[in-house]
């Protein structure tokens, strides 16, 4: 069968869900959080238990960024430890979820604002994995990673993203995985065990982006750089930030939105994660 034919008959596979899927963002912090059982991953692991099963997931996470548009087509994606520093035991993790090159296609097919490259070589890195891992520990599920065009602001990921809603009504779950505040360079190593820590430009930041995802101001969240100093410092660079223009770009008027993990992790980090639906 030609790969046209397959991936007809791929998409008429993906008969309309008698459930529409709930939309994610996860706060992945530390890649610990894959292997270590903490209030954050334990949180993940009662998601997957919560929500209906997914035929397939679809991650976009902070960690994957290139230039263009891309998402993974391979058959079998390999465990990426894109980190260093960490115990050897996080780097013999592996999570061998298989992928689906059809939903590649299909999802490729979807977006119409660019051409979405098919990538055979890129797999799950860490944004995906340490949390799907949790969420769904026997690795049956497919999984399939989306990448993040760099070059492109926020408005840009937030309109890709309104291209993706129909696997939503397919059984696909679309997680962003990234950190809503994120400044590693001013990262309290001395407060990574204190509970809820955060300087006084993170208390206040945390404050004002959950009120905006809880009201649905998402052009002030668009806009993040017009929230002043303490944005800057909370958001100093976009690559964590972006992952969760695409579930707000998921967002429909019927979606209720709950917020979790939400807390302050070592003076310039938060966890605060999003269910929409």
């Amino acid at each position: 069968m030609s790969s046209l034919g397959n991936l007809k008959k791929f998409t008429d596979s993906l008969a309309t869900h008698e459930q529409k899927m709930p939309v994610l963002f996860m706060g992945h912090g530390s890649p610990m959080n894959g292997i270590e059982t903490n209030e954050f991953s334990l949180q993940w692991e009662a998601m997957g238990k919560e929500l209906p099963l997914p035929k397939a997931i679809l991650v976009i996470s902070a960690h994957w960024l290139t230039r263009g548009t891309h998402v993974t087509a391979m058959e079998h994606p390999a465990t990426i430890h894109d980190f260093g520093g960490f115990p050897q035991e996080l780097f013999e993790v592996q999570y061998p979820a298989p992928g689906d090159p059809l939903l590649a296609a299909e999802t490729k097919e979807l977006i119409k604002s660019t051409n979405v490259g098919l990538n055979h070589d890129w797999g799950l890195d860490h944004g995906a994995w340490s949390v799907v891992k949790r969420m769904y520990p026997d690795a049956s599920i497919p999984v399939i990673q989306l990448s993040i065009d760099y070059d492109q602001p926020a408005a840009y990921h937030y309109e890709l993203a309104k291209q993706l809603a129909s696997l939503r009504k397919k059984g696909i779950l679309i997680i962003g995985s990234g950190n809503i505040i994120h400044n590693l360079r001013m990262v309290a190593w001395d407060k990574m065990n204190v509970p809820n820590y955060g300087y006084d430009w993170a208390i206040e930041m945390n404050e004002v982006l959950n009120e905006k995802l809880l009201s649905g101001d998402h052009q002030g969240l668009i806009q993040y750089e017009k929230l002043g100093t303490a944005a800057k410092l909370a958001i100093p660079t976009p690559d964590h930030y972006y992952p969760l223009m695409y579930t707000l770009g998921l967002q429909d008027k019927a979606d209720e939105i709950s917020l979790f993990n939400n807390k302050l992790v070592a003076g310039s980090l938060n966890m605060t994660s999003v269910k929409l639906g």
